[in-house]
């Protein structure tokens, strides 16, 4: 069996809310798998013990950690390739709303259409325009 390497998401009480944000963005994308704290449970209860969702085929796990920890996500580590113009400006408009802009949409050199946002729940996306299957 290959190896499957899954990023972990770790939200402080917002991951549900995050997920479904995620999904709305790209075609494809999708939900797959939700636990929930229950009573008595160390966190909220109803809130995301772990999920697991999927955007572009990569599958990613999220949880609600119920530990308040001195760090957050870090901008280093993000990228997504988007397959049109259209797909990446509205994804880029969406994910930058209620965010941080760090680079805005542009063309880098090493990319023809590029940005960088750190979107509301403090989760960073690189969207890079694929030049080898984009549609204008």
């Amino acid at each position: 069996m290959p190896l499957l390497v899954t990023p972990q998401l770790m939200f402080e009480g917002n991951a549900e809310e995050a997920m479904n944000f995620y999904t709305s963005l790209f075609s494809g994308s999708e939900i797959t798998q939700i636990a929930r704290y229950g009573p008595g449970e160390p966190a909220r209860e109803g809130s995301v013990f772990r999920a697991i969702f999927k955007i572009g085929g990569q599958q990613f796990n999220c949880i609600d950690s119920p530990v308040k920890h001195d760090f957050t996500f870090t901008p280093s580590m993000s990228f997504v390739e988007c397959e049109s113009a259209a797909e990446l400006e509205s994804a880029f408009n969406q994910l930058s709303a209620g965010g941080r802009i760090m680079m805005p949409l542009g063309n880098y050199g090493f990319s023809l259409q590029f940005g960088w946002v750190n979107d509301r729940f403090g989760v960073s996306w690189q969207l890079n325009l694929n030049v080898d299957t984009a549609v204008t």
